[in-house]
């Protein structure tokens, strides 16, 4: 219910840091009159802004989502020719979908989270972008990203067409996500495979479904996999 005066153009990063160095440092995004956004979109006069925090469910939603869009970036360094669909956050942690014609092993996992704290380590800044809805089309089929061309199709006249880039990574995404790659921290790690159906139908591509999981802290994720080794011993 405060009022706060910011030298324009202002951002939910520069509310945060006019409030605290510690609030500032915790934020991961934003809800701006009612809708969740990233730190660096631009505030217009009489915004009603709440500044979301990396330990609230929805700070933990940004930070799953991010480490998605890290792992998507990974494989596709480590394995030519891998082709990514969508890769949401979930409960407790994240998942991607991939099209690869050579299946992954379990072995592959240890590779990829290895090739994805190189990234973060690099901490490689996180843009968005707003694209031409054909051009995005066209520019996603000639990467042979068709899964991607056809999200976009599919998606409402008139609604944004949004990207996110970090590194030489470029994915489709409504967003928001963290500043940097470097904002994931340690505290992730991936989980298991299985099968998943292009848009969950089986006359569809089986496509390769990575799951991970993510959290704020190391002590959370320690915790996080003690809980579930004790589940097992119980089942």
């Amino acid at each position: 219910g405060s009022e706060r005066e910011l030298e324009a153009p202002a951002t939910p990063l520069a509310l945060a840091a006019s409030i605290g160095s510690g609030l500032r440092k915790a934020a991961v995004a934003a809800t701006v009159n009612g809708a969740d956004t990233d730190l660096t979109t631009e505030l217009a006069d009489g915004d009603v802004v709440a500044i979301i925090t990396s330990d609230t469910e929805a700070g933990r939603h940004v930070l799953r989502h991010s480490t998605a869009h890290v792992l998507a970036q990974a494989v596709t360094q480590l394995y030519p020719g891998a082709k990514f669909s969508i890769g949401p956050a979930i409960e407790n942690g994240f998942y991607y979908d991939f099209a690869r014609d050579e299946p992954f092993k379990p072995e592959d996992l240890e590779k990829i989270e290895a090739k994805m704290r190189e990234i973060v380590q690099r901490d490689e800044t996180i843009t968005r972008e707003v694209w031409d809805r054909d051009e995005a089309i066209a520019w996603f089929r000639e990467q042979g990203e068709a899964y991607k061309a056809e999200i976009i199709a599919d998606l409402p006249q008139g609604e944004p067409i949004s990207v996110y880039r970090q590194g030489g990574f470029v994915d489709l995404c409504r967003g928001p996500h963290l500043l940097s790659t470097g904002k994931l921290g340690k505290a992730f790690k991936l989980m298991k495979l299985a099968g998943a159906y292009w848009r969950g139908d089986s006359n569809n591509a089986m496509l390769q479904r990575i799951y991970g999981t993510a959290w704020t802290h190391e002590k959370e994720l320690k915790t996080y996999l003690t809980q579930l080794e004790e589940a097992e011993k119980r089942d």
